[in-house]
């Protein structure tokens, strides 16, 4: 191998190499971002094109829209003709998030090529469930390109969402950091959901699950906006909390989920009170100010985290316990998050992003969230143990 050649190989530059079969002769649609590229930076839409000479029919985006730029939860993108390929682009974010059977249409087959980021609030995950039950319905067949987990397949992390919080943020029964790739968690929504769609894995060649996106030798291309760098997809497992709250949790700036805050925290008061509860990690005081999102234009007072032993850090229970701190500190200024949050109207985002409203309830009424974890360690268990069964990559 060429030193300057990735470690690993996704499903997509695997496809190149050995075209599949379940592709040939049929019509094509593919779900893909900016982040849907091969080692030589191809992007999927191109190498299909070029294997598969006219046969795809129509693409299709996911939240943050085809291109990625649509910044925030609830900013639609729109439907377009693709001006190379003369074929619809379908969003799959915009007056519904559910592919209609329209949309199928056009197609036999669809390809997913989708860069996930291991976290279950995380949206893609529940697009293309949707595609799988639509598929299923009109007997057409889905195929994913694997990729990487960029936070590994070991830890895995939270309490298991309940139904009575289900929404778009978490429509199934599974923790917050669920250690599965992108085709190890739809095939196991496919099984354990009974939708009963075709569904073919492209596997990666080289994934070893303790592999972190920087162990893999890949060149990192957001798969959204506020995930520019492998380390911010590192925090967000816990650090996404903060968008059911006042704080802000870093968009509009630089680093978004690598640091959080608000006017009203008392950061040194706060590092004081948790540095030494948090292995793994250091915490820096900051101060920043937001060009967009919550407390735009306004100084804020927060910290940036620092990785330091990725084995230890709990991104979860981490920001669980910096969010108990600083609603106990500032009782008046701290709130939750009002709705709407991804078209939700009533309930509480925050319910919808911990997948528990008995959980914020303990937060609010001040039980440890080390105990907190304790208790969610069995179905926990019983999680990796079910999920293992999905596993495409050993250690």
């Amino acid at each position: 191998m060429n030193k300057n050649e990735p470690r690993i190989k996704t499903g997509l530059d695997t496809l190149c190499d050995n075209l599949p079969d379940c592709l040939k002769g049929r019509r094509l649609g593919l779900l893909a971002n900016p982040a849907s590229i091969t080692s030589q930076f191809e992007h999927a839409k191109d190498v299909l094109s070029r294997f598969f000479p006219g046969q795809i029919c129509a693409l299709f985006s996911p939240q943050h829209g085809f291109f990625a730029e649509k910044q925030d939860n609830m900013i639609e993108s729109g439907h377009f003709r693709d001006p190379d390929l003369n074929i619809p682009v379908f969003s799959l974010y915009s007056e519904t998030r559910i592919p209609t059977a329209d949309m199928f249409a056009p197609i036999d087959t669809l390809v997913i090529d989708i860069q996930d980021v291991g976290t279950r609030v995380y949206t893609f995950i529940y697009t293309i469930s949707y595609c799988l039950e639509m598929a299923a319905k009109l007997g057409r067949s889905v195929v994913i390109l694997d990729r990487p987990n960029p936070v590994g397949g070991v830890q895995v992390e939270g309490n298991i969402l309940e139904a009575e919080s289900a929404s778009f943020v978490g429509r199934y029964p599974i923790p917050m950091r669920h250690g599965m790739t992108i085709g190890e968690i739809t095939t196991y929504i496919n099984t354990s959901q009974k939708i009963g769609c075709d569904l073919t894995v492209i596997p990666m060649q080289g994934w070893t699950r303790d592999m972190y996106w920087q162990d893999t030798g890949l060149v990192w291309i957001p798969p959204s906006p506020n995930l520019p760098t492998p380390l911010s997809a590192m925090v967000y497992p816990g650090q996404v909390i903060f968008e059911g709250t006042n704080l802000s949790e870093g968009r509009g700036t630089t680093l978004p989920f690598e640091q959080f805050g608000a006017p009203y925290v008392d950061i040194h008061t706060l590092k004081q009170r948790v540095q030494d509860r948090l292995e793994g990690i250091v915490l820096r005081p900051v101060c920043f100010q937001p060009t967009s999102g919550k407390w735009q234009n306004h100084t804020c007072q927060g910290v940036h985290i620092h990785i330091t032993d990725r084995k230890k850090y709990k991104p979860y229970l981490y920001s669980l316990i910096l969010l108990q701190e600083i609603m106990k500190a500032h009782p008046n200024e701290f709130q939750f998050k009002a709705p709407p949050y991804e078209y939700e109207f009533e309930r509480l985002p925050m319910d919808l992003i911990l997948g528990s409203r008995k959980l914020r309830e303990n937060l609010e009424a001040m039980n440890a969230p080390l105990e907190l974890e304790k208790a969610w360690q069995k179905p926990l268990q019983e999680f990796r143990q079910e999920s293992q069964a999905f596993y495409l990559y050993g250690v």
